[in-house]
């Protein structure tokens, strides 16, 4: 009887999304219901303000930052940009813990949704290119196996 092997399996890919969490958007279907009375009254002009709740809805669609092993991909309402880990320099943090990437040239670009204990997490998915200053992931990281000493 031949013998039977598994199939091989695919290389586990690691991906991290950032965002502003979707419960948000039951908030502003509430602001939009509650909209409704003074947006359909009896002055003309007044639905306009059905754009305030439209706006916040693609902010909070659209808005993101993902981590793969090959870079991070920030998408702003008006716009995407892709970072390949060589390209960054490094991360800097503001004083409302939010992340920002700082590229070769010291330009910084804000990353959507990312915040000082997400620092964990980046390490992890960029396999070691930025370093977690929490400590948490020193021995989960590949560098972190290979610089152990033998016992």
């Amino acid at each position: 009887m031949p013998e039977v092997t598994d199939p091989p399996q695919p290389a586990k890919r690691r991906k991290a999304t950032f965002r502003v969490p979707l419960i948000a958007l039951l908030a502003i279907f509430g602001l939009m219901v509650c909209l409704a009375p003074t947006a359909f009254a009896e002055v003309p002009g007044l639905w306009a303000l059905y754009a305030i709740p439209l706006a916040l809805i693609v902010f909070v669609v659209r808005t993101k930052t993902v981590a793969t092993p090959q870079g991070l991909d920030v998408r702003t309402v008006f716009g995407h940009r892709e970072l390949p880990w060589d390209a960054l320099k490094g991360l800097s943090i503001t004083k409302r813990a939010k992340v920002r990437a700082v590229l070769a040239d010291d330009s910084t670009i804000p990353l959507p949704s990312v915040r000082t204990r997400h620092l964990p997490v980046l390490a992890l998915v960029s396999g070691g290119r930025v370093k977690d200053p929490t400590g948490l992931t020193d021995d989960l990281t590949p560098e972190a196996s290979q610089q152990e000493e033998p016992r």
